[in-house]
C-alpha cells in the first residue's frame, strides 16, 4: 500500500498530524500499536481532559533549547485549538491558572479528532505495532504487524516513557536514533516525590492529608496543592517541581504561602495568648499537621509563653520547611518524559529532521516538556499541526 504520510502513534500529537495533513489532501495513514488510539487522552484531567491552557509561552516548557517551540507555539495557539472545540459543540471551564477542562468526558476530545481524522479520510490502522523501517528510494517502507506500508513522509508521534500500562515505550528514541539522531537523557517528569528512612517516618501517616503550599527547587518555585501519600508527596505543587528537582538537590515547602507566618502568630498571640501553638497552627494547617509539627519540631507552649523572637523563628520555618526526597514514583505514574530527541537537530517551524529527508518529530518524543495544566497538549497540537501543514 502506497501512502503520502505514515505517521506512528496515535496520541494527541499524531492525531492532529493526521488530520492537519489530511485536510491539505495528503493520504495518510495513522499506525497505532495498542487496540485504540488516544488511550492517555482518556485517562488525562481525571478523564475531563486538560486541554489547553489560556496562556501558554516558551517559559511553561523545559528544554535543552527554550526558543525551540516558540515558533510551532505561535503557528497553532490554545485559541486555535479552543476554536475546534467549540465548532463541535463540546462545552469546556476553566478550572484555575488558565487551564480549560471539559465539561463532560476526555471522550469527546478523542471524538472530535477521530471525526476530523474520518472527515480528511485518515486511515488508522489499531493494533499495528511497527517492526522495522527502512528508507529506499526517496520513501519510507514500514513491516508491521498488520502489514507493510510505503510514503515518503515519516512523522513519529510515538509519545515518551511516561505511563507504560496506556502502552508507553522508547519505541520513537530508537527510530531516531536509527537514523543518527541524538536522543538526550530522558527521566520522569510532572511525578510524585518518595521519601524514605526517617523523611518517611515522619509524614506516612498523614497520607491523604491536603494543602496549599509553595514547593521550591533550583530557582523555581510553584504554589498549588500538596498532598501526602504513603510514599511520600504529591498534588500539582509537587508534580511542578519534579520536573526541575533532582535526587541530591534541596527541595522546600512554604506551608503558609499566602500569610506573613510572623505577623499572623503576632497577631494570634495578642488576640488569644491563652491558645496553644498547635491550636493556632490548626487555623491555617490542619489540625493533623500542626499535630504533627508541634510532636516532632515544635514545641507546643500556650501562645503567651513565647518570646517574639522564637516566633519568629518558627514563622521563618513555616516559609522553608526543608524536605528530604530520595527520588520520584518514576515512569509508572510520570504524566511526561524529560528530555528526548535533541532539537538541535529539528525544524523549529516544520519539525523536519535536519539528518533525514522526509522524517519529523512531534509530542512527548522530542525535548520539549511542558508544565502541569494543560501545556503538554498544547505542544501536542502546535507541533503535530506544525508537521502536518509541512508533509
Amino acid at each position: 500500500m502506497n501512502d503520502d504520510v505514515l505517521i506512528i502513534g496515535g496520541g494527541a500529537a499524531g492525531l492532529m498530524c493526521a488530520l492537519t495533513a489530511g485536510q491539505r489532501g495528503r493520504r495518510v495513514r495513522l499506525l497505532e500499536h495498542t487496540d485504540r488510539p488516544g488511550r492517555k487522552i482518556l485517562m488525562s484531567g481525571g478523564g475531563r481532559c486538560n486541554f489547553t491552557n489560556l496562556s501558554v509561552g516558551a517559559d511553561n516548557y523545559l528544554s535543552a533549547n527554550p526558543h525551540f517551540c516558540k515558533s510551532a507555539l505561535a503557528r497553532y495557539t490554545p485559541q486555535d485549538f479552543i476554536a475546534l472545540v467549540e465548532r463541535h459543540s463540546v462545552r469546556y471551564h476553566e478550572k484555575e491558572l488558565g487551564q480549560l477542562f471539559c465539561d463532560d468526558s476526555s471522550k469527546q476530545i478523542l471524538r472530535l479528532l477521530l471525526t476530523e481524522c474520518a472527515d480528511a479520510g485518515v486511515q488508522i490502522e489499531t493494533d499495528c505495532a511497527v517492526e522495522d523501517v527502512q528508507y529506499r528510494d526517496g520513501s519510507y517502507r514500514l513491516t508491521t504487524t498488520r502489514g507493510s506500508f510505503n510514503a515518503p513522509a515519516l512523522v513519529v508521534a510515538s509519545g515518551g516513557l511516561s505511563i507504560p500500562k496506556m502502552g508507553a515505550t522508547g519505541y520513537g528514541y530508537a527510530l531516531a536514533k536509527q537514523f543518527g539522531h541524538r536522543v538526550l537523557p530522558t527521566r520522569a517528569g510532572l511525578v510524585p516525590l518518595t521519601l524514605s528512612g526517617k523523611p518517611l517516618d515522619d509524614y506516612a501517616d498523614l497520607a491523604g492529608l491536603s494543602l496549599i503550599a509553595r514547593a521550591s527547587a533550583n530557582g523555581r518555585n510553584f504554589r498549588a496543592g500538596l498532598l501526602f501519600t504513603h510514599r511520600g508527596l504529591s498534588g500539582p505543587a509537587i508534580l511542578q517541581i519534579s520536573s526541575y528537582w533532582q535526587p541530591g538537590d534541596a527541595l522546600q515547602l512554604d506551608l503558609l504561602p499566602d500569610d506573613d507566618a510572623a505577623d499572623w502568630l503576632a497577631a494570634r498571640q495578642r488576640e488569644q495568648p491563652a491558645i496553644e501553638l498547635k491550636t493556632a497552627l490548626a487555623e491555617k494547617l490542619t489540625k493533623r499537621f500542626a499535630q504533627r509539627l508541634c510532636e516532632r519540631w515544635f514545641e507546643n507552649r500556650p501562645l503567651r509563653q513565647f518570646r517574639a523572637a522564637e516566633l519568629r523563628a518558627i514563622a521563618e520555618q513555616l516559609h522553608a520547611w526543608p524536605i528530604t526526597a530520595s527520588g520520584t514514583e518514576g515512569y509508572r505514574t510520570a504524566e511526561v518524559t524529560l528530555g528526548g530527541l535533541d532539537t538541535a537537530e529539528l525544524s523549529s517551524s516544520t519539525m523536519a529532521s535536519r539528518l533525514q529527508t522526509g522524517l519529523y518529530f512531534i509530542g512527548e518524543v522530542v525535548d520539549v516538556t511542558g508544565w502541569l495544566g494543560g501545556y503538554n497538549f498544547q505542544w501536542a497540537w502546535a507541533s503535530g499541526h506544525a508537521a502536518g501543514l509541512a508533509v
